[in-house]
């Protein structure tokens, strides 16, 4: 039987967490949810998902510091991320680019293009 792709979702609003975590539970993955960057940080340091969900506006620490956390380690490098959130200006797009970022998806998001976007990540 092969492993269950493993999703950490980045969210700090819990009803958008829940609503990603059954949208991908339903499409058969394992997730993890983590509602700000350090709870995200500190899961990586015992578990590799195969993809992370980031959101950019986040307490604490934002999603470009958390992605450029995960650039830096090298457990961590490999593992696609895909930025989930409201920010939509050009300015946020090429951050998130520059901090290593695979793909940005916009909220208010479809729940198609969610499950594309983890497919085409995860099904290669």
């Amino acid at each position: 039987m092969t492993r269950k792709k493993s999703i950490l979702i980045v969210e700090d609003e819990e009803s958008l967490l829940k609503l990603e975590s059954i949208l991908l539970i339903s499409k058969g993955y394992e997730v993890h949810g983590a509602k700000n960057g350090r709870e995200a940080i500190d899961f990586l340091k015992t578990n590799l998902p195969d993809l992370i969900l980031l959101d950019i506006m986040l307490p604490e620490m934002d999603g470009f510091e958390v992605c450029s956390m995960i650039r830096a380690d090298g457990r961590t490098k490999h593992i696609p991320v895909v930025m989930l959130t409201a920010k939509k200006s050009r300015e946020d797009m090429e951050r998130g680019e520059e901090v290593g970022a695979n793909w940005y998806i916009t909220k208010p998001f479809k729940s198609a293009m969610v499950t594309e976007t983890v497919k085409r990540f995860l099904e290669k």
